[in-house]
Parts: structure tokens; sequence; C-alpha cells
């Protein structure tokens, strides 16, 4: 049985050579940062905030915030674009990575990709799980390019 920390350690680099399969280039902070690696998108640089994702009936659900004790109990921060640029997450029961732009996904507690069809065979409003996977997201042609250029133009 894995700590959160442990958890937290495999799925960053899972997501690290993930990313490097693809040319992106990796780095980590040394500083103590909202989010856990850069990726450089050229000709701009991603924050990148990992996350272990766990599956439960074929959704695989990853968590949108921190969670620390402190002396008054458990404390819980949401990240917003002012601290990251996407979340990227590690479902180790898929075996996948996947890329979630926090434009995206803002102000949410928890993401849910789902891998197979509801019950009810609805198909609107669904994050169907392949469209995020790292491949799709960041290994077709032009797509990381697309990342960096649209970064640059808003700094």
């Amino acid at each position: 049985m894995l700590t959160t920390d442990q958890k937290g350690a495999v799925a960053e680099l899972a997501i690290a050579k993930a990313a490097a399969d693809l040319g992106i280039g990796v780095w980590g902070p040394y500083t103590v940062e909202r989010y856990d690696l850069i990726f450089d998108v050229r000709p701009g640089l991603l924050r990148v905030q990992c996350k272990w994702a766990g599956l439960h009936d074929n959704v695989i659900s990853v968590p949108c915030s921190r969670n620390r004790r402190n002396r008054h109990g458990l404390l819980r921060q949401y990240y917003s674009p002012e601290d990251i640029d996407a979340y990227a997450a590690y479902c180790p029961d898929a075996g996948k990575c996947y890329f979630l732009p926090i434009d995206d996904f803002a102000n949410r507690i928890a993401i849910q990709l789902r891998l197979g069809p509801t019950r009810n065979n609805q198909n609107l409003r669904i994050n169907w799980a392949k469209d995020y996977e790292f491949a799709a997201r960041l290994g077709r042609p032009g797509a990381v390019a697309q990342l960096g250029e649209r970064l640059a133009g808003s700094q």
C-alpha cells in the first residue's frame, strides 16, 4: 500500500516520462511552488500540477485540490489559472497519463474522465478519457506548438 506522498512521486515520474516520450522538455521547480513540473512547449512553458487519479466504475477521478494538515485540522487548497496552466494525471489502473488544461477545468473539486459509455447512454457534457490522453493532447502534430503560442500570446 503506497502512502499519499509515494503516490504523488509515482505520478510525477510517470507524467515526466510520458511527456519526455513525446519530446517535451521537463523540469522541476527548485523552490516551493503550486506546480510540480514545468513542460517546455516552445515557445512557452507550462506549469503543471501532477495528480494520482483513481478509477471507479469506468470513471477516472482527478482531484483538483491539495490537502495538508495543520494545527487547525485539514486545510484544502484549490488551484487557479494564476497557480497552474494544467493538471497532468496518472491513472495506474488505466496505465495512462492525461493532460487537462486549467482553462477547461477551472473551479473544479474534481475532474471525471469517462472510459466507457454511461448507463443511460448520455453523450453530452461527458469528458471522454481518450480525448485527454497525453498523445491526444500533446502528441498531435502542432499541438504542443499551439499551446506554446497561446501561452506566449497571453504573457
